[in-house]
């Protein structure tokens, strides 16, 4: 099986990884420090479950290079995914399967623009990995799966195919019944808890024991989960109750990509995240009033810092973290 991994970062080199360790032909779209690691010395996976290595490596800047793939695995964030979708055209023929897997709910259309929806399978990651250097990737924790669907939930041989690649690589594969619940159910957590997070510089622990910011983060969830409604997405009446469940057994001084991210003045999802709530808030006439005062807070900060970063000199908002425009 050929799999295309564009963007090499924490989830694309976890993942990527442990299906070349499988013996899957995997060819890695990387860049910078991280490309030249990957084709001299190969590709280490520190992990809880076990270390495993890579020795050789096919990786390239140029997605030309690779053609047509069985399956692309799309593992860059959602502020690089206008490059991401020009280097997808060369991967993509018929019957290519393309698994978005940026946190957020608008992805998979846009890729769809380009691609067409036939080629597309949404998708979630869970799996909490970084790169921790050129060439390595070090996962943290979570269960270290891929959930994925197609379009309209239809179980097709494709799907079936890469859920059992992926379980026989040491990673679970997941052929949701509904994955569009499971792209907002993840939406409903990350967004409330990362907004309000970046907004005030705590972690798990300060906002789950606050009465306020707990009653914030339940407010927030609930929102989004009338939005999912609006859009015709079913999702569990007491989904809230369980995400704050989930937010309770977390390590207390846990904190989301996004409040990392503004919080040391980098390019982040925000846009893909609080600005996606308020976007379909006004599309589906669904008030968002938590989310529109944590958007424009936020919004405000993320200028503050793009107008540093271009005096500077910085102006295209490269950090430099992934080396492989990946997650």
């Amino acid at each position: 099986m050929k799999i295309a991994i564009v963007g090499a970062g924490g989830v694309g080199g976890f993942f990527g990884g442990r299906l070349a360790a499988a013996g899957h032909d995997v060819r890695f779209v990387a860049r910078g420090a991280h490309l030249e690691a990957l084709l001299r010395d190969g590709l280490t996976v520190r992990s809880p479950d076990g270390d495993f290595a890579v020795e050789r490596v096919r990786a390239t800047s140029d997605a030309s290079e690779i053609g047509v793939s069985d399956f692309v695995l799309l593992c860059v964030k959602t502020w690089q995914l206008p490059a991401a979708i020009e280097a997808l055209k060369p991967l993509v023929g018929p019957g290519t399967g393309v698994v978005t897997l940026q946190n957020g709910v608008e992805a998979p259309e846009l890729v769809a623009e380009v691609v067409g929806r036939e080629a597309v399978l949404p998708g979630v990651a869970k799996v909490i990995a970084r790169l921790a250097g050129p060439g390595v990737i070090q996962h943290v924790g979570g269960e270290g799966s891929l959930t994925f669907g197609e379009w309209d939930d239809r179980v097709t041989d494709r799907a079936q195919r890469l859920r059992d690649a992926l379980t026989e690589a040491g990673a679970r594969g997941v052929v949701a019944g509904r994955i569009w619940a499971e792209l907002w159910a993840k939406f409903l957590f990350v967004v409330p808890f990362g907004s309000l997070g970046a907004v005030t510089d705590a972690g798990f622990g300060e906002l789950r024991s606050r009465p306020g910011t707990r009653r914030l983060l339940a407010d927030g969830m609930a929102e989004v989960a009338r939005l999912a409604r609006a859009a015709d997405v079913e999702l569990p009446d007491d989904l809230v109750e369980s995400t704050l469940a989930f937010i309770d057994r977390q390590p207390a001084q846990g904190t989301s990509s996004l409040q990392r991210d503004i919080l040391a003045g980098l390019p982040s999802e925000l846009d893909a995240w609080t600005g996606a709530v308020v976007r379909l808030g006004d599309r589906l006439g669904t008030p968002t009033p938590v989310h529109d005062v944590l958007y424009e807070v936020l919004n405000l900060r993320e200028e503050r810092a793009r107008t540093a970063r271009t005096q500077d000199g910085d102006e295209d908002g490269e950090d430099g973290r992934t080396g492989g425009g990946g997650r």
